[in-house]
């Protein structure tokens, strides 16, 4: 049976295949983790510091008299917290500057607070503050204008504790999970990323053994027979049998002739891999083309006693193209109409439009199921011919069509039932 290099190669890969799948989920799924505990650490990091700032607070009001009836509970020291990096603490009494920031650094150093803070004095009767000053880090420079620190309007006196710098700290505190979690997420993406390329270059290989394999089966069977055909001219009586001369010369020079489209066809391949077409558009008549592709095929026809019928909707019909390129893919999708049915029936059809022109051909062979439409371009694929057993090729023909209709900016129209026929559009721009 003949199936495709694809599905041979997904056959014999099925296994690597599940293995790269489930070890990239399972990388993904560690990143994952990884990246979710990086935010569950920064969250915990954003808890102790706040909880520190709390604990500084009371030990504030533990070495100076500011309030007349300070809490012994944490949270309840804050008045309030417009946002994370303030903390206004509700006192009776506002302390002076210097006793203020003496002993709120010395607080903040205990508990390991080692970012800038500003520090406020709100007076309730003023409705202002009526003094800042900038507590700076050794760690970190500070850039902060104390001017600009916003007053929050209270019917208490308070002290504001800002923190311009928390996320920078609270990051600065979470170096070595930072480092560690990329430098695993690059060890786990170059690791994915070795596996896919891992895969892909044995899937290519593989694609390429199993071209290697065709091929060399393409070949063998004419060379098998010319072998046998020389044997037989070169016996010493053969010139006295002049049919059967004649008979194994015409097979020499049809197993010759076939070889060389071959190879034709295989460099033309090549060559398309490394440039793009050199098209020559010129105009020229449909007619005359379809012709030209047919005689082409007139011994494979003459083989399967094929049947060629040319429909053209106005004789003269013209086209601006690379004749030869097109006349190629035109003789492709034919060969392929002959060569899988057991009695081809060939139908061309050709036309144009003010912005269009076509030719289509259809077959009556074994049909395409459209689950197969989006791969019978690809190179070296071939669709699963069911009970056709003597269908050779490369799986190239199809894919050199496809690549001639773009180099033309044109497209290629599939419809097909499976056990009825294909037919083959090209639509190129006029």
């Amino acid at each position: 049976m003949s199936v495709s290099f694809y599905k041979i190669s997904g056959m014999r890969s099925a296994t690597l295949k599940w293995i790269v799948l489930i070890g990239c989920m399972v990388i993904a799924i560690m990143v994952g983790i990884q990246l979710y505990w990086l935010n569950h650490v920064y969250k915990l990091e954003q808890k102790q510091f706040r909880t520190n700032v709390i604990k500084s607070i009371r030990g504030l009001f533990e070495d100076i008299d500011i309030s007349d009836q300070p809490s012994g509970h944490l949270q309840q020291l804050i008045a309030t917290q417009p946002d994370p990096n303030t903390f206004i603490i509700k006192t009776d009494i506002i302390p002076s500057k210097d006793t203020l920031i003496f002993y709120i650094t010395n607080e903040l150093v205990d508990f390991d607070v080692m970012t800038e803070c500003i520090v406020a004095a709100y007076d309730k009767n003023k409705q202002h503050y009526v003094y800042r000053e900038q507590i700076v880090s050794p760690a970190m420079q500070s850039r902060y204008d104390i001017n600009s620190l916003s007053v929050y309007p209270a019917n208490h006196n308070y002290i504001a504790l800002f923190f311009p710098d928390r996320n920078k700290y609270v990051l600065s505190q979470m170096n070595f999970w930072i480092v560690g979690s990329i430098i695993l997420i690059l060890v786990l993406s170059g690791l994915a990323i070795s596996l896919f390329y891992f895969y892909k270059q044995k899937f290519l290989v593989e694609i390429q053994k199993d071209f290697v394999n065709n091929f060399t089966h393409e070949f063998k069977t004419p060379l098998a027979v010319m072998k046998i055909a020389s044997e037989v001219l070169s016996q010493p009586g053969i010139t006295k049998q002049p049919e059967r001369m004649e008979k194994y010369t015409s097979i020499i020079k049809h197993e010759t002739e076939h070889l060389q489209s071959q190879v034709e066809r295989l460099l033309k391949i090549a060559v398309s891999e490394q440039q793009e077409f050199p098209l020559e558009k010129n105009a020229f008549s449909v007619k005359e083309l379809i012709e030209q592709a047919v005689s082409k095929l007139q011994p494979l026809m003459e083989s399967k006693s094929a049947k060629v019928d040319v429909r053209l909707k106005d004789d003269d019909v013209e086209m601006m193209a690379d004749k030869n390129h097109l006349e190629l893919a035109v003789v492709n999708l034919i060969e392929n109409g002959i060569k899988y049915s057991d009695s081809p029936n060939i139908v061309i059809e050709a036309g144009k439009t003010d912005a269009e022109s076509f030719i289509a051909v259809k077959d009556n062979g074994i049909g395409i199921d459209k689950k197969y439409y989006r791969n019978i371009f690809k190179k070296f694929y071939r669709v699963p011919t069911g009970d056709v057993h003597n269908v050779k090729g490369f799986g190239l023909g199809l894919n050199f069509v496809k690549k001639i209709v773009d180099a033309h900016n044109g497209r290629i129209v599939v419809n097909s039932i499976p056990g009825i026929g294909t037919e083959f559009k090209i639509i190129i721009p006029s």
